[in-house]
Parts: structure tokens; sequence; C-alpha cells
């Protein structure tokens, strides 16, 4: 089932995640609408609080990002052919590498992008769907993906990372977000409508 993905403004996009045991009520079901709701939103990457539960989960799929991509652009990545992952109660264990810039965009504020700088690669312990824990790392726009979702798990979004300059331009698109004033080819749930 598709779930609405939370717009900008909700509070749950600012908490802080929480680690869930096996037990979680309806995991498996949870899972199946956030894959649904992932690709039904043509996203690469769903964290639980964009559809209103504040726990540490996320999933991405990085795959198809290289499935579009021409082979020469691929070769730019060090992580082609890409993951396509469950990640439960995920915390950092290292950053590394050279901070690149690259240009994100959020199911959560939809049409709005902006570059962000961050670590080239993640070492992540988690959880999978099966409470098989892993410590894996991770690079490229793997890496990057996983940070985007994973910041999501930590109250912060993208926009964060930008200048104080270009957040207050965008104001008047946030707000508009907020209040329900966009048109998206998915659903959403506004705070302000």
């Amino acid at each position: 089932m598709i779930l609405p993905i939370v717009a900008y403004g909700h509070p749950v996009l600012r908490k802080v995640a929480t680690d869930i045991t096996p037990d979680y009520a309806n995991l498996s079901k949870l899972i199946a609408d956030m894959w649904d709701t992932m690709y039904g939103s043509s996203g690469v990457g769903l964290a639980a609080p964009q559809v209103n539960k504040d726990i540490r989960l996320f999933v991405i799929d990085t795959e198809q990002m290289f499935s579009n991509m021409e082979d020469d652009e691929k070769g730019r990545y060090a992580d082609a052919p890409g993951v396509k992952q469950v990640f439960i109660n995920a915390h950092i264990e290292e950053l590394d590498g050279e901070e690149w810039p690259y240009n994100e965009g959020c199911l959560s504020i939809p049409k709005i992008r902006e570059d962000v700088t961050r670590y080239e690669t993640v070492t992540l312990k988690y959880v999978d769907e099966n409470f098989e824990e892993h410590v894996k790392t991770f690079r490229g726009l793997t890496a990057r993906v996983i940070l985007h979702e994973y910041d999501h798990l930590e109250g912060k979004l993208f926009i964060d990372y930008v200048s104080p300059l270009k957040k207050k331009l965008m104001k008047g698109k946030l707000d508009d977000i907020s209040k329900g004033k966009i048109n998206v080819d998915y659903r959403m749930l506004f705070p302000k409508k």
C-alpha cells in the first residue's frame, strides 16, 4: 500500500528516531509499504519519519540510479551497480573519504533541489529486516543516499546544509509546501492544511 509522504514542516521530520525491536508491530507490512511508497513516488530512498513513523528504519535502491546512467557516467562512481536494502537501527560508525557536492532533493520537500556536500564513504552498523546485524562500508552515490536517509533518522533535512541566504530565499517555497500549496504526483500529508 502506498502511504502518504509527510511534507516539510511536520514535527516528525525534526524528531530523533528511536531504535526498534524484532517484535515491532506489523514491521514486514511497513517495510513492504515503504518500498511501494518509494517506488510510487519515484524515490531512491525513504525513511520511516517520512511516512510518519519516528523509528530508525529506511530503505534505499541505488541500483535503479545506475540502471538509468550511461556507461561512461557509471565509471565515475565506485559503488555501481548500487544497493537495494533495508536498514533498521542504523548508526554511523565512521565517515571517511573526500567530501563532494551533489544536487539532492527530497520527497518531503518536493520541487526544491540544492547541492549538498557529503563524505565519500560511510561505515554503518545496522540490522536488516531479519534483525541480522551488519557493519558495512558504502561509498559514492550509495553512501550519499544512505547519509540523506540517515539524516531523517536524526531529525535533519538536506536543506539544513544550505547557506542561510539560500534558506531565506526558499522560505516562501517551504511555507507553500507546509500549507499544501504544491502539486505532486504522489500522496502527501501536510502539517498546515
